[in-house]
């Protein structure tokens, strides 16, 4: 029985890897491929996908369809900025996608407390865990994105590399993916950790990692949503900017329960 309900997750992954890996290549490239690398595989197109997608569209509704709007002038990056991050982003982007590569393998040999279907708990039962799911990896991300920063040789060898974007004229969409591949995937590895702690939906899951490539990219385009509690670009440029502030990633709570919180609106209004 186990066997059977586990071979629901290798089920899943296989019309993704259809899905996406099959839109790209002929059924008789890819089929020959291990199960394992399929998954890798399709995992680096569609994070390839998004990362080009939204951020391309994000840049050009703000630096151009609102241009002097959203932003003002000096605050827009070069085009030879965004094209460093590009770079940097796509040397990192295989190893990225080796992280839930991984996570899938271990969730399709029952390693963690993955489920395969809602029903198997109940929708209540989905919402509570998927909210503890959340909580978790707010906080794992927090300390480790905090600790990225305090334990020097982490900072000078790996976290630095993404803040060479310190000013709004270097920050865009496209510096979201813009780490050390080292450091993105200890950024992202609290997602894993917590299929260890809370029962979760594998798909729900694995749409929250892809989440995270949007996520990444907004919060880089230094457009202050002013939504609270949401961790938005205003936060995250402060960020940039002092490096001691705002280490939270959906959300200020983290920041605010351990100290680190700065408000993009006070420091508007000290520059008044």
């Amino acid at each position: 029985m186990k066997d059977e309900y586990l071979h629901l997750f290798v089920k899943e992954t296989t019309v993704y890897n259809q899905l996406v890996v099959g839109s790209f290549l002929p059924e008789s490239l890819w089929t020959p491929i291990p199960h394992l690398l399929q998954g890798w595989l399709r995992n680096y197109i569609a994070a390839t996908f998004v990362y080009f997608v939204s951020s391309f569209l994000w840049c050009f509704y703000v630096y151009h369809f609102k241009r002097n709007v959203l932003l003002p002038e000096d605050a827009i990056p070069s085009r030879k900025s965004m094209l460093l991050q590009i770079y940097v982003a796509m040397k990192a982007m295989p190893w990225y996608c080796a992280l839930p590569t991984i996570s899938e393998y271990m969730v399709e040999n029952g390693w963690t407390r993955c489920f395969a279907r809602i029903s198997d708990v109940g929708w209540l039962s989905y919402f509570v865990n998927l909210c503890f799911y959340l909580i978790l990896v707010e906080f794992g991300i927090y300390w480790m994105h905090r600790e990225l920063h305090d334990i020097k040789p982490l900072y000078k060898y790996l976290h630095a590399t993404h803040h060479i974007y310190n000013k709004q004229n270097t920050l865009s969409p496209f510096a979201g993916l813009a780490f050390h591949p080292i450091d993105g995937i200890l950024q992202a590895v609290p997602h894993v950790i917590a299929l260890f702690l809370v029962p979760t939906h594998f798909t729900t899951h694995i749409g929250l990692l892809f989440i995270e490539a949007i996520w990444t990219a907004n919060i880089h385009d230094c457009v202050d949503g002013k939504i609270w509690p949401v961790m938005g670009a205003g936060y995250h440029t402060i960020h940039h900017t002092t490096y001691r502030h705002n280490y939270g990633h959906y959300t200020v709570w983290m920041d605010w329960m351990f100290g680190t919180l700065r408000d993009p609106a006070e420091d508007e209004t000290k520059k008044m």
